[in-house]
This record gives C-alpha cells, sequence and structure tokens, in this order.
C-alpha cells in the first residue's frame, strides 16, 4: 500500500544536475509493482510495465494545489525542487501541514520548535526565504505556539513556490517528458531510488 506524508523516505541529497538525472532518480512515480499496482495516478498498461495516469500528470499543470497534493506530483515537484537546492520549501510547507494534526499542546510545542530550528531561525541550515514581519511574527507565536503558529509563514512560502519554481517545473523538460511518458510514449518500468533521509516525500512499501 502507499504510504503517507509522515514516517517515509525519499531522494538522497545528491546533485540532480538535468532532466534526463531527475527522471532516472525518479523511478518510484511509476511505483512498485508489488506494492502501488492500485494507485490511482499509475496506469498498468501489461505485467511488469507501469507508468503515470496522463489525466493525473495533466492535473498538476492546472494549479500547484492539484500538484502537491497528488502522491506522484508531491514527489515529481519535490525532486525538481532538489536539482534546484530549494527543497527546504516544499519540506517547510509539508513540515507545518503535518504540525497542524498534533493533538497535545505538549507535542505542539515540541514540534514547533523543531520547525523554527530548522526552517525560521537565522541560524537554520535549510532556512526559508521569508521577509522579517513575517519571520518575527512567526518568532512571536513560538512562545505560545498553537495550530496556525505557521500559517502566515506557510501562506508566503507556498506563494513563493507558485510564482516561481511551479511555474519552472511546468515549463521544465522533465514535466514535459513525464506528460509524454504519461501518454504512452515510454511505458518502461524503473526501479526506486530510496534513503532514509527526509520524513515527507510518499513512496510505495
Amino acid at each position: 500500500m502507499c504510504k503517507g506524508l509522515a514516517g517515509v523516505t525519499a531522494f538522497p541529497a545528491t546533485c540532480l544536475k538535468s532532466a534526463k538525472d531527475i527522471k532516472h532518480r525518479l523511478g518510484f512515480l511509476l511505483q512498485k509493482a508489488d506494492g502501488c499496482e492500485h494507485s490511482p495516478c499509475v496506469k498498468k498498461d501489461k505485467p511488469g510495465s507501469q507508468r503515470l495516469r496522463q489525466d493525473e500528470v495533466k492535473k498538476w499543470a492546472e494549479s500547484l494545489e492539484n500538484l502537491i497534493n497528488n502522491e506522484c506530483g508531491l514527489a515529481a515537484f519535490r525532486a525538481f525542487l532538489q536539482s534546484e537546492y530549494s527543497e527546504e520549501n516544499i519540506d517547510f510547507w509539508l513540515a507545518c501541514e503535518n504540525y497542524k494534526k498534533v493533538k497535545t499542546p505538549e507535542k505542539l510545542l515540541e514540534k514547533a520548535q523543531k520547525i523554527y530550528e530548522d526552517f525560521i531561525s537565522v541560524e537554520a541550515t535549510r532556512e526559508v526565504n521569508l521577509d522579517s514581519a513575517t519571520r518575527e511574527e512567526t518568532s512571536n507565536n513560538i512562545i505560545q505556539p498553537t495550530h496556525s503558529t505557521f500559517d502566515e509563514a506557510q501562506h508566503r512560502i507556498f506563494i513563493l513556490m507558485e510564482k516561481d519554481s511551479y511555474r519552472r517545473f511546468l515549463k521544465s523538460k522533465f514535466y514535459l517528458d513525464l506528460v509524454l511518458s504519461s501518454s504512452g510514449a515510454s511505458t518502461k518500468k524503473m526501479k526506486v531510488l530510496t534513503t532514509d533521509s527526509n520524513p515527507f516525500i510518499p513512496q510505495c512499501a
């Protein structure tokens, strides 16, 4: 079965320099035949051969919401962001989504501090690009965190991705190749390349 967005694995933080390189490292988009053959974004043509559904891939171009709310689309977009060394943006957005699901106040404080240290603090190794006012507001919210602590910062990063990296993703050779592949131009099964380095990207198990 397909796992969700938490507690799963992702690509290693290696340099993805070209559309071809990204495509080779995105074998999981076609999913494991023995683990995700019933995935809604995967179409099986014949035994041992799978490809992404064309309608799913085309929906990714309608909005950033469609892209990142689709399991395969999210994985594809993050891999593209990795190639631009900006995957911290989608990772922060996903961390905020997971944060909203926390149930206990104690866990909320722990998660809030972790997200702040990873993405908001000026000393964060994966610092996201926020304006000073939003950064200050978020820093103040950390004192007594609620489920809306990161709402403004998350919104800012979403808009940044929507206006910048998302547009480049849709124009990239990588995405256009996926559109062609989903239409039947390529049905070659690709192997899954994963690592335990990131907890946000969905994969099959």
